[in-house]
């Protein structure tokens, strides 16, 4: 085991340990019960730069600090205060949907929880891929640019989107993230954002699953 194997799974194991001890859990839930967005930030912001530093480790074979990982951390951050009121939209319009008819089986939390999720992720969930990229490219170009200037057609063109759509919308956001954020809409609506940031970790595995899986397309194509 590397050391750094050894200092993330003992920062994952704080997080897990905070959750656990009765006391410091009801200090985090009470917190981030009366500071939503900034517990939706810290949330996000931490966990989900862990599973970008995972995903790297998983690419690389080896632990690297990417340039720019604090600015990346407040791109995850603000990704977290905007799905700590995404999630309130979601489940509160899904229980609206259902009460007028609109939605059927209005007495199932089970249909509420797979509705809210299949919803946001067919609708608000391939945008935040969207944000995320265009977030880490803003990072990326400003300690890469060479002086020139920032453009749409820049941001546009730096995208996968082949991969974006093929394996990250369609793929994953309806074989991955539906079912998860279905268990998360399941749970105490103090534990969905923490739940969620959790999740991000996960998904800088998946990414860098996809990009070895790409590498290795490129070199076959090449050979």
């Amino acid at each position: 085991m590397k050391k750094g194997d050894f200092l993330w799974g003992s920062l994952l194991l704080l997080w897990i340990v905070i959750l656990i001890i009765p006391t410091s859990r009801e200090a985090f839930i009470a917190f981030t019960s009366t500071n939503p967005y900034i517990g939706g930030f810290i949330k996000f912001g931490i966990l989900a730069t862990m599973g970008d530093l995972l995903g790297v480790r998983i690419l690389k074979d080896k632990w690297i600090i990417p340039k720019g990982i604090i600015l990346k951390a407040i791109v995850w951050g603000v990704i977290g205060m905007v799905i700590t009121l995404m999630f309130t939209v979601f489940t509160t319009g899904v229980a609206a949907a259902q009460s007028q008819g609109i939605l059927p089986f209005k007495d199932s939390k089970l249909a509420r929880a797979f509705f809210g999720s299949a919803i946001m992720n067919v609708t608000f969930g391939p945008m935040i891929y969207i944000y995320e990229k265009f977030g880490d490219m803003l990072v990326n170009i400003k300690y890469e640019n060479d002086g020139g200037k920032l453009t749409v057609k820049k941001f546009v063109d730096g995208i996968d989107w082949y991969t974006i759509v093929g394996f990250s919308w369609l793929k994953i956001q309806t074989l991955v993230w539906i079912p998860c954020h279905t268990i998360v809409f399941l749970l105490p609506e103090q534990y969905r954002v923490l739940a969620a940031a959790f999740l991000s970790v996960l998904l800088g595995v998946i990414i860098a699953i996809s990009r070895k899986r790409n590498m290795g397309v490129q070199i076959e194509a090449e050979d």
